[in-house]
Order: structure tokens, then C-alpha cells, then sequence
């Protein structure tokens, strides 16, 4: 049974709790009240500055840095993945299966690629003693000048 995810009202979602102890991870206040924000709205890529707007605008008060500490712990722990966006940006992917990725310039947006999009049919051999832990790929792409905007849902 999963409760609702309103951390400031004392409603918490048990399986926040679950997964963050499942992690290694103490389930603080703060940790809770991201954790509910990042997988509450499924799968899907933010930012750290993303998720900081998304807390303040549910009334959390956290810091910016204790966001990005926060989102470097989940990834430690493997709870969410890191991806390389544009410049200095990482995004945070909630998948942390193994797949990948377009990212659309135009909007700064990190999507799925669908399953069997990629093919690697050959990956180059590893120094000895080391071992592939995964392979990401990010497509980039960018709207060709005079194509038409892809038409809201």
C-alpha cells in the first residue's frame, strides 16, 4: 500500500522509506521529501535546479546544495543515474536501467531513446582488470533551420 507523498502534512509514502533504507541511505527529512519529489511523477530526467524549483514550489525548504549533495547520494547508492546534458548540466534519470538517450537542444531535454533504437554490435577491449559497468549513449540533436515546431499533446 502506498500512502500519499506529502511530507509536510506527516503523509509519507512508505516505499520512499523502503527504498532509501533499501540504499544504504537514512531516510532524513530532506532525503524523503526529494525522493517523493524525484518518483513521484515516474520515470523521468530533471536537473538538480529542476527538482530545487520543483521543492520550493511544494513548500520544502531546502538549499540548492543540499539538492545537488542529495541527487550525488541517490547516485551513489544507484537510486537514479547521472547524464551528461549540454555544458556543465547533469541530469538524473529515475531509469536506471540500461538504455539511452536523445537530447533535444532546442528545449534542453533529456528523452528515452525506445528499446532497440541502439545497436552496439562491438564494444573495444577493456585494460585488464577492468570491466564495462555500462555503456551511455546521448544522441544530441537539434532542430533543422526552417522545420516546424513539434506540435504540442
Amino acid at each position: 500500500m502506498t500512502v500519499a507523498m506529502d511530507t509536510r502534512r506527516g503523509k509519507q509514502s512508505f516505499c520512499v522509506f523502503e527504498r532509501l533504507r533499501a540504499a544504504g541511505l537514512r531516510p532524513t527529512r530532506q532525503r524523503v521529501a526529494l525522493c517523493n519529489l524525484i518518483f513521484s511523477k515516474g520515470d523521468r530526467h530533471l536537473s538538480a535546479e529542476e527538482l530545487y524549483e520543483e521543492a520550493h514550489r511544494a513548500g520544502e525548504s531546502v538549499s540548492l546544495a543540499t539538492v545537488y549533495n542529495t541527487l550525488h547520494q541517490f547516485t551513489d547508492s544507484g537510486i537514479v543515474r547521472p547524464l551528461t546534458g549540454e555544458g556543465q548540466r547533469t541530469y538524473f534519470d529515475t531509469n536506471v536501467s540500461d538504455h539511452h538517450h536523445f537530447f533535444l537542444e532546442d528545449s534542453n531535454e533529456m528523452v528515452d531513446i525506445p528499446n532497440g533504437g541502439v545497436r552496439l554490435d562491438q564494444l573495444p577491449d577493456v585494460p585488464e582488470g577492468m570491466e564495462i559497468v555500462n555503456v551511455d549513449i546521448v544522441v544530441r540533436l537539434r532542430r533543422k533551420p526552417g522545420a516546424a515546431a513539434k506540435p504540442a499533446n
